[in-house]
């Protein structure tokens, strides 16, 4: 155990979720919990943990006056905000089931998981959240209270109040009701990929218990200060971003959006980092955008210090050997890498990757630049966090080594099993779906394949489902490959097709920027659909792919690509609310297209 940890509250002191919140007030009843942006007040405003107890005692009362009984189920559909953790608190008070929703998901999505989990209570933020709602207003009758924060104008819904309404001004905490650790704490609906969303029933042991041993790999303290941006929908941040940090006594500050999420860095100035790939992905590329435009000289710097900066993280990690060319690191220290590191505010000590795979020349660029860069691996049902890299200890092409007290070996078909205290009950009303995934002995298939090194570290190799069987009897994992062919930044969104085929064929979004001044480059009209056609771009284009994927076995040949100008996104259905892609939507949204590519071949 590391040491300087009594200030860290541990799952025998919790025992619940709200036992945790419980013991933090008692703790550092005056430290600031929280940082928000206020919009009518145009400034930032922060909340010490007394406050917030406060708020909560008028949210619990608040549902009271619904009548509901321990185990019924309330959903809360809020960007992340004081709020959100105010109404969770308050509703894990009472022993209500927390059923978080994504705010940017669909409306019969939405309307699919409220009936699924019958939730009597529906806690969201806008007139325009209102509005989506209200599309499927006929299959949510198992509601029977909505609260929006915003005031909804010309509202005709009798079901509907404003949360000023809704909450009085002041009320006191009730008498705390037992606390039991192995009682149903929330239901996370997995955002499916393929079929309906499934829920993963988490009991609050399951939860503090992962909480606590990611903080046994990395402690936190109450100086720490955690920018919180992806959505407390997600398992990732809801452990990592909300209850981590609550345990630890450290500060979270909700940024105001992703757009505005490089002048956040700057005027939060985070320690600690949590984010899935997207986001380290962006500032990649905006970095490599201006580097683009800048002189030769500045260029080559920017690659010394990248180089210089890597064969220095190796020899710290006792994997390189010493070299003179790392008495430069200094100077281009100063030159390069603390400016990267201003834009993120400057105080970065961690900074955890998770949710996908990390592309190696990202996480390479920010480890080199002096970045505490960290990739971990996990899914919902385990509460998410299975395995994390150290930062004395890290291995970047791994996911590293497991969590204290969770075991993991490699079944059939090299499936990763996972077995301990955070896997979930099992998913809600669903006994079929609970039993494919976990045996009677308790280890629970991730679904990914994986292989697991002498030093203990975890490599994730592939996915279980979405291995490509072509109709020679190869089996190629599309994920490597995508991740392989992203390398070149005409690409922004990449998928290999070839199953029950003989060859393989590529569907890629292509980056706005890059594909005018490739368009350009060889003679063609960027702004002309049909230009996305012309086989004089198809050649070039698998010639630039053909150059990725060198390094994959013979049989894993593109042989036709299809470009696409529209991005997949969560509006159009081609991504879940936590931006996996939707592999069977997108290839039958565009089957016409792929038939013909295969066709006369």
């Amino acid at each position: 155990m590391p040491d300087n940890m009594d200030h860290i509250i541990t799952p025998e002191q919790a025992v619940t979720l709200h036992g945790l919140f419980l013991e933090r007030v008692n703790r550092t009843p005056d430290a600031v919990a929280y940082r928000y942006f206020d919009t009518h007040q145009e400034a930032w405003l922060s909340l010490a943990w007394a406050q917030i107890r406060e708020q909560v005692a008028r949210w619990q009362a608040a549902l009271l006056r619904e009548n509901l009984a321990a185990g019924d189920r309330v959903a809360v559909m809020l960007r992340n905000c004081p709020q959100w953790v105010m109404f969770e608190q308050a509703a894990m008070s009472l022993g209500l089931v927390v059923v978080p929703l994504y705010t940017v998901d669909r409306p019969d999505n939405v309307a699919y998981i409220i009936n699924d989990a019958q939730v009597k209570v529906l806690l969201f933020e806008t007139d325009e959240q209102w509005q989506a709602l209200r599309t499927a207003i006929g299959q949510l009758g198992c509601v029977q209270r909505f609260v929006s924060l915003e005031k909804i104008v010309g509202n005709d819904e009798p079901r509907l109040q404003c949360a000023d309404e809704w909450v009085p001004t002041q009320a006191a905490l009730q008498p705390e009701r037992k606390r039991k650790r192995d009682e149903l704490a929330t239901i996370m609906y997995t955002s499916g990929t393929t079929g309906k969303p499934k829920g993963v029933m988490l009991s609050h042991h399951n939860i503090v218990y992962n909480a606590y041993a990611g903080l046994l790999t990395f402690p936190l303290d109450k100086d720490d200060c955690m920018l919180s941006f992806l959505p407390l929908s997600h398992a990732f941040e809801r452990t990592a971003g909300y209850y981590m940090s609550m345990m630890a006594g450290a500060t979270v500050a909700y940024a105001r959006s992703i757009p505005l999420l490089a002048d956040d860095l700057k005027i939060i100035r985070p320690t600690i980092l949590v984010a899935v790939p997207r986001i380290y992905e962006r500032i990649y590329g905006a970095i490599h955008a201006k580097l683009e435009e800048a002189p030769p000289l500045k260029h080559k710097l920017f690659t010394l210090a990248v180089d210089v900066g890597w064969d220095r993280f190796e020899y710290q990690q006792g994997r390189g050997a010493w070299s003179p060319k790392l008495l430069l690191w200094p100077v281009l220290k100063h030159l390069v890498a603390d400016k990267v590191m201003d834009r993120m505010g400057g105080r970065l000590r961690l900074s955890i990757s998770g949710g996908a795979a990390l592309p190696p020349k990202v996480s390479r660029l920010f480890i080199a630049l002096g970045l505490p860069l960290v990739q971990g691996y996990g899914m919902t049902e385990t509460s998410p966090v299975v395995s994390v890299n150290r930062v004395e200890n890290n291995l970047p092409s791994t996911v590293g080594p497991p969590l204290e007290g969770i075991a993991v070996r490699i079944g059939e078909q090299n499936a990763l099993l996972v077995k301990g205290p955070c896997n979930m009950l099992g998913y809600w009303n669903n006994p079929e779906a609970t039993a494919a995934i976990m045996d009677k002995d308790g280890w629970l298939n991730t679904g990914d394949t994986a292989s697991i090194g002498a030093s203990g570290h975890i490599t994730i190799t592939g996915r279980l489902k979405d291995i490509i069987v072509m109709s020679n009897g190869e089996k190629v994992p599309p994920a490597d490959m995508e991740t392989a062919i992203l390398r070149d930044r005409l690409f922004d969104q990449v998928m290999v097709h070839g199953e029950g085929h003989p060859a393989l064929v590529v569907l890629a979004v292509v980056n706005p920027e890059g594909w005018t001044q490739f368009a350009k480059g060889i003679g063609v009209r960027p702004d002309m659909p049909e230009s996305l056609r012309d086989t004089r771009v198809e050649q070039q284009v698998l010639r630039r792919i053909t150059a990725q994927i060198g390094e994959f076995p013979g049989y894993a040949k593109v042989r036709r690509v299809l470009l696409l100008s529209e991005p997949w996104s969560i509006e159009n259905g081609l991504l879940t609310p936590t931006l996996k892609a939707k592999r069977a939507r997108i290839f039958a949204r565009y089957n016409q297209e792929i038939v013909r590519l295969y066709e006369g071949h």
